[in-house]
């Protein structure tokens, strides 16, 4: 199917470059957006490992004229249980595909696809193996613009976070830590772009260490708050 013969999906978003560029990739393939999806903590009201704040996220929906489906964790609705009833609301409505940013990691795509189609969804990837270095520019040269909000402690010095994510960035990382952070050493806050109305006002604090959880892992991250300005 193409152009307008495309059903409606909905895009997983992080808050994040490769959500965006996952966005702004599947609408240049001609699918109907019906929705973003964020998984939030109930316990700081944080996006998972961003840290985003849901003021941020919500202005980041409003520019982006898209609307915002937001599911909660908890200790006692943990994140399985917590996205198949959300994105079980959409199959009511005819809606069973759901895009993702990822990169090249085989075993999160595995766990995504068998996870996923347990209630009869299809992941799409629209940005699967593609070369990151080049992406990296592309993202940066395309428009996008977006500020690293934390990083991995044992991958990158924790001044990396709060910079904003451009060419100087890149030339500035360790040969060993991938453009794009998918191995999770950064992840990032896309505040303007192609695809949105308004750029979003933040301030932004210093950099701080703090300790992150997530299942059986703990990760020391080093994090620069944003607030809406």
């Amino acid at each position: 199917m193409t152009g307008s013969h495309l059903p409606p999906i909905i895009v997983s978003w992080s808050t994040g470059k490769d959500s965006a560029l996952a966005l702004h990739s599947i609408k240049r393939q001609g699918y109907p957006i019906h929705s973003l999806v964020t998984v939030f903590r109930k316990e700081d009201d944080r996006v998972s490992v961003h840290g985003i704040n849901r003021k941020l996220l919500r202005a980041q929906a409003e520019s982006l004229g898209l609307p915002l489906l937001e599911i909660e964790t908890s200790p006692q609705r943990k994140y399985e249980q917590a996205v198949t009833e959300g994105l079980q609301s959409f199959s009511k409505l005819g809606i069973n595909q759901i895009a993702y940013g990822d990169l090249f990691l085989e075993d999160i795509k595995q766990w995504r696809d068998a996870f996923h189609q347990k209630f009869g969804y299809t992941c799409l990837y629209p940005l699967w193996r593609m070369p990151t270095q080049a992406l990296a520019h592309k993202f940066i040269g395309s428009g996008f613009k977006a500020i690293v909000v934390c990083v991995d402690t044992k991958k990158l010095n924790q001044s990396f976070a709060g910079r904003p994510y451009d060419h100087d960035f890149l030339t500035d990382l360790p040969s060993d830590v991938d453009p794009c952070g998918e191995n999770g050493e950064f992840h990032t806050f896309v505040y303007d772009g192609p695809d949105f109305s308004n750029a979003i006002p933040f301030k932004k604090s210093p950099p701080k260490i703090r300790d992150f959880e997530d299942g059986a892992h703990q990760f020391t991250f080093g994090f620069s708050d944003l607030q809406l300005a």
